[in-house]
């Protein structure tokens, strides 16, 4: 099972990766964003909000299309501090809202109204900032989409492997049973392999070594973090992946919640260094 299991990994990535490298390196910017990363939230927040809001069709699709409508306007003006504003400050507001008028079991409410504020920007914002980046850092944007995909990828891949060939110490028993320390350990060394790769490779002359390594680390540490509260969330809403849609992966929130967080990381040091 096991062994069938990271074949349809393997044949999954085959496919996956040289769209992704396209749409990355030679496609205009928009079509990054329309063919793959805009998708990706739409389906991210519907597995997101099936989860917390499985008995309520009408505020699903209304975080769906918040989810979707927060990465577009963002995408469009990320650089407008008045949109920016409105969207962290409106979109919690919204969430007690559209819980008061769906209100349902009232045991559920407070979880349904921390979802509902959360999910969108959870979901909507990181991913957009790949799309961002790549449009907005030049000759070395599309470096950093491949430096934040590969630190959360990378890094999962490295835990996957080292846990299951001498994993024993248990990470978070409670929320992950099959994550162990050794494992963690084992993913942060492939985050920090893959920094480095971009510091030599395809950031040269961008990403110095010695920004490489603890930025790789912050990244990879974001990454096991982002893996470890959608399995809270899974875990919480009783499912055992957030969909089906990528083979041998489970859903689109199973692919990315390591990469939402590693891209937050990665965005961050950007700007904060005026990467150009």
């Amino acid at each position: 099972m096991a062994t069938a299991n990271l074949a349809v990994r393997v044949a999954t990535a085959a496919v996956a990766v040289p769209i992704i490298l396209g749409l990355v390196y030679f496609a205009p910017p928009w079509c990054f964003y329309v063919g793959l990363i805009l998708p990706s939230i739409l389906i991210g927040a519907y597995e997101f909000f099936a989860m917390t809001h499985p008995l309520d069709g009408v505020a699903r699709a209304v975080g769906i299309l918040l989810s979707g409508g927060v990465s577009l306007a963002y995408y469009l003006r990320p650089d407008d501090v008045n949109l920016v504003t409105t969207l962290l400050l409106g979109v919690p507001l919204l969430a007690p809202i559209v819980t008061l008028a769906r209100l349902g079991s009232v045991e559920t409410a407070a979880y349904r109204i921390f979802a509902f504020g959360y999910g969108p920007l959870f979901v909507g914002v990181p991913l957009t900032l790949l799309a961002v980046m790549q449009r907005a850092l030049g000759a070395a944007g599309p470096g950093a989409v491949i430096l934040a995909l590969g630190l959360g990828w990378f890094g999962d891949t490295g835990a996957y492997f080292v846990g299951r060939s001498i994993g024993r110490r248990k990470l978070c028993k409670a929320v992950s049973p099959k994550k162990t320390v050794e494992g963690a350990v084992g993913g942060l060394i492939a985050s920090a392999a893959w920094g480095l790769a971009g510091s030599m490779g395809y950031l040269h002359g961008v990403l110095p070594i010695a920004h490489a390594l603890p930025l790789a680390v912050a990244g990879g540490v974001l990454g096991q973090a982002g893996d470890l509260g959608e399995s809270l969330i899974k875990r919480s809403s009783g499912v055992k992946d957030s969909g089906a849609l990528v083979p041998g992966h489970g859903g689109m929130l199973d692919r990315v919640d390591s990469v939402i967080m590693s891209t937050v990381a990665v965005f961050l040091y950007a700007r904060w260094t005026g990467w150009r």
